[in-house]
């Protein structure tokens, strides 16, 4: 399914770099396929693809199909892992414009990851007099953004429809047992689904965290998930000439030399949030005990013409991962009698011929100017491609939280601005921290 080329890393690494990484590669899939190394607890993802519950997986198609069936507009409501890697798939598969094309599924639109009153209001208008469902996600119930923004829906739901109407209009994914939304989602009688317990939310975008709104725009969880599958069996067979371990080694042995910044780039403007739910995906895992690789992002071609002069001659601190699909359809390009902008050299010739050319130029400009770059090529976008790349760089991340010699599968540094925060906005218990902050401010 994937092609990694990392021919480019010849003049930056040494010939070895995979095999002098073998023991610790061995060691690191080894953790992660019997749950024992640090964070084990948390690497239920590993085999979900195969051990997923397929009874909730039915009830998640029921459920996605009975919001089609209700609703002209579906809020998630969640924020990091609980809606990012939705809204990377939803965008890479049908489209960053979703939500303006016509369509016999629901808009959606995705609340509670932010504090802003204007982005707010301005979804609250974009709802109007139209029929709603809400699925709200939280593990615990009580994580601020979240919890604010499924107040002030379920208000809404409850005064348009009813307690008893909105009841069938808001879907609770939280956790098995316990919970501020678990027991409210249990005293009203929502439909109910699970972020499993050995799932961290970064990983849990092949749960029902991320599979009841994927399916509620249409697209089908059935090949995202094979294409998953797919890749576990695939990259779970031990050796040099794994996909995962050779990737995994590149960026130990490029952040060993230096490198220090990891920057992810596409051709396709559909993948930025599927970039964005990489960047969470590696930030938390890998940035902990003052270690780990920096993730950043960016849209080629339109980034080459802000962006191209720092990669180009700037610091000396990143190195490239390149993804590149194949093209669904095809374009050829015109010719213009006039020939005004001196392109008729393209006429008759493919867009994606174009678009070919200008990426490995790209390359080997910036291999050239002292950036290394990896490539990882897919077949055209679909739920296979995007289900197997999901799975490779959640594979990816664990291998390289395990060479990197921290735990990927916790994230102890995102408490301290809650901490803060909740203390502030004058929680009862934070008393005395609240009077230390503000002495500082």
């Amino acid at each position: 399914m994937l092609k990694l080329d990392c021919s480019k890393l010849s003049g930056f690494l040494s010939q070895d770099y995979v095999s002098s990484r073998q023991a610790g590669l061995e060691k690191a899939a080894a953790m992660l396929a019997n749950h024992d190394g640090p964070g084990g607890d948390f690497t239920g993802w590993v085999t979900l693809p195969r051990d997923y519950d397929k009874e909730e997986f039915a009830r998640i198609k029921a459920a996605a199909q009975k919001i089609q069936q209700q609703s002209q507009v579906l809020v998630v409501i969640g924020i990091g892992g609980s809606y990012l890697g939705a809204r990377a798939v939803i965008e890479l598969l049908a489209s960053p414009n979703y939500n303006l094309k016509k369509k016999d599924t629901p808009d959606i639109y995705f609340a509670g990851n932010g504090l802003s009153t204007d982005a707010l209001l301005e979804l609250i208008s974009l709802i109007g007099d139209r029929d709603f469902s809400v699925n709200v996600i939280s593990k615990s119930g009580t994580t601020t953004e979240p919890a604010v923004a499924f107040r002030i829906f379920k208000g809404m739901l409850e005064e348009k429809y009813g307690k008893e109407g909105a009841r069938e209009r808001i879907y609770a994914t939280t956790d098995k047992a316990r919970g501020a939304l678990k027991g409210l989602a249990d005293g009203e009688g929502y439909e109910e689904f699970v972020v499993p317990d050995d799932v961290g939310g970064r990983y849990s975008v092949l749960t029902a965290v991320g599979l009841l709104p994927i399916a509620a725009a249409g697209i089908d969880i059935e090949a995202l998930m094979a294409g998953a599958a797919q890749a576990m069996t695939e990259l779970a067979v031990p050796g040099l000439d794994n996909p995962a371990w050779q990737y995994a080694a590149a960026r130990h042995a490029l952040y060993q030399s230096g490198k220090k910044v990891e920057l992810l780039a596409c051709y396709e403007p559909p993948f930025r949030f599927f970039a964005e739910w990489w960047k969470q995906l590696y930030g938390e895992s890998e940035g902990k005990d003052g270690k780990g690789i920096f993730p950043a992002s960016v849209e080629f071609t339109a980034d080459l013409h802000s962006m191209g002069q720092y990669i180009q001659e700037g610091e000396r601190l990143m190195f490239e991962t390149v993804v590149k699909f194949a093209p669904k359809g095809e374009f050829i390009i015109p010719t213009d009698p006039d020939n005004a902008d001196g392109l008729n050299f393209l006429a008759g010739k493919p867009l994606s011929f174009v678009a070919e050319k200008a990426m490995r130029g790209v390359i080997l400009a910036h291999v050239d100017g002292g950036v290394p770059n990896i490539l990882l090529e897919l077949p055209a976008i679909s739920e296979s491609s995007v289900g197997w790349l999901i799975y490779f760089f959640e594979y990816v991340c664990g291998l390289s939280g395990y060479l990197l010699e921290v735990n990927p599968f916790n994230q102890p540094g995102v408490e301290a601005y809650k901490k803060n925060m909740f203390a502030l906005l004058g929680k009862p218990g934070y008393e005395e921290l609240k009077a230390e902050l503000e002495a500082r401010l």
